[in-house]
């Protein structure tokens, strides 16, 4: 079951879902409006081997914005901390951000019960755009667990900033 925006703020305010920072304007119909990081990482290399070691570019998002370009991948992040102490989360774009073209999550959008992030976004866009530092860009959404409640212990607890791909970690 879907937590509603009054729901959310009763369960922030309880402690059961962590949103920081917290603006009360960003508490939607079922979902907290969440907003781009300062930081956006690239890939330098145009073929990727998770076994030989991920070199990244880090971009500073400028007050002017930094144009994203297609046919690269982008990894970004929400500039909130946010997660389900006792809930799942889920990230999705927002409408608008996806009219513009610009795709935000398009394989990992579930956060495990007990994952409290600033969340690692996968951006990819389809013709030159422009980002902005604490644009409003997706939406996370809590579900209440059903059976035994089990605290997300994998290969991301606890980052913070963005975080390239960690599934070298898999063959050890």
């Amino acid at each position: 079951m879907v937590l509603t925006g009054s729901e959310i703020r009763r369960m922030r305010e309880a402690g059961s879902i962590v949103i920081e920072p917290f603006d009360e304007r960003q508490i939607e119909q079922n979902s907290y409006g969440c907003c781009l990081g300062a930081e956006i990482l690239e890939y330098s290399s145009d073929q990727i081997d998770p076994h030989l070691g991920l070199q990244v570019v880090r971009h500073v998002i400028p007050e002017e914005g930094l144009v994203l370009q297609p046919g690269r991948f982008y990894l970004g992040q929400t500039a909130e901390r946010i997660g389900g102490v006792h809930f799942a989360s889920e990230l999705y774009a927002n409408l608008s951000t996806a009219l513009c073209g610009m795709f935000i999550q398009t394989s990992a959008p579930l956060g495990h019960t007990g994952a409290v992030i600033c969340w690692t976004l996968e951006i990819v866009v389809t013709q030159p755009l422009r980002v902005y530092a604490g644009a409003r860009i997706g939406k996370v959404c809590f579900w209440t667990n059903l059976g035994g409640e089990l605290s997300y212990q994998g290969r991301y607890v606890g980052s913070e900033g963005v975080v390239p791909s960690r599934i070298i970690m898999d063959s050890k």
